[in-house]
């Protein structure tokens, strides 16, 4: 276990690259602990990837403040986690604390969201004029337009439910459903049905003795262009799709 001096790996660490690391926070009861990461190993870890914590802490060191360098002393140590082994502490401290993300960090994170809640839209939810699916672009302007704020961490489908209130006034959508009849021939079917189901649900299903497949599937409305493209790269053009009534 590192020593309690100023003088320290993370000193050092900081001293020939400040900019490189980042933090994880603690706090329990009040009392505030760091330990310094590498912030891409270290959002990997968080998000559940096989990255070895090694990996991700730079030095075995408890902070306080890892900005003024503060070290956590052995009694709080003791007091809140029943251990002095500083190395054991960070560990603990890195599956339970708040990742502090970099500013490249926040914006990646970000902007994959967006574009997640954009295609659930685009999928969703058609304009009721053409019933056709807005281009991801056009919603993207629109969520400009609405100020829409989006949480890197907050699940895409639930922050989907907030973004759809704020774009009414701006874009017009509906959600709507739609079945189709779809006949594959057999050579193309056990990968068709896959495609099927990854699409919508499948509520008729048949197959022919020859292993031909004819099944009646409903989508969002939204989704029909790109189940078309799908089905039609998948079956080389051969599958027959119409809509249902």
């Amino acid at each position: 276990m590192s020593g309690f001096g100023h003088t320290s790996g993370y000193t050092k660490a900081r001293t020939k690259e400040p900019s490189k690391y980042t933090t994880v926070r603690l706090v329990i009861e009040g009392e505030h602990f760091e330990v310094l990461v590498n912030p891409d190993s270290a959002l990997s870890f968080k998000q559940g990837k096989n990255v070895e914590a090694s990996q991700v802490i730079v030095v075995d060191e408890v902070f306080s403040d890892s900005n003024k360098g503060l070290r956590v002393g052995v009694e709080k140590l003791r007091k809140y986690f029943q251990t002095e082994d500083e190395a054991m502490v960070a560990l603990e401290i890195l599956k339970r604390g708040e990742l502090n993300l970099t500013q490249e960090q926040r914006k990646r994170l970000t902007d994959e969201k967006r574009k997640a809640v954009i295609a659930i839209i685009s999928k969703n939810f058609v304009d009721p004029k053409t019933m056709l699916p807005h281009p991801p672009l056009r919603i993207d302007q629109a969520m400009q337009e609405a100020r829409v704020a989006i949480d890197p961490f907050q699940d895409a489908n639930e922050q989907t439910k907030l973004v759809i209130d704020k774009l009414r006034t701006i874009l017009p959508l509906k959600s709507e459903k739609i079945r189709l009849q779809v006949k594959v021939p057999a050579q193309y079917s056990g990968q068709a049905i896959g495609v099927l189901k990854n699409f919508g649900e499948i509520h008729k299903e048949e197959w022919g003795a020859d292993g031909t497949l004819s099944a009646i599937v409903e989508i969002p409305a939204g989704g029909q262009p790109s189940l078309l493209d799908r089905l039609g790269s998948t079956t080389k053009g051969a599958a027959q799709v119409t809509i249902v009534k």
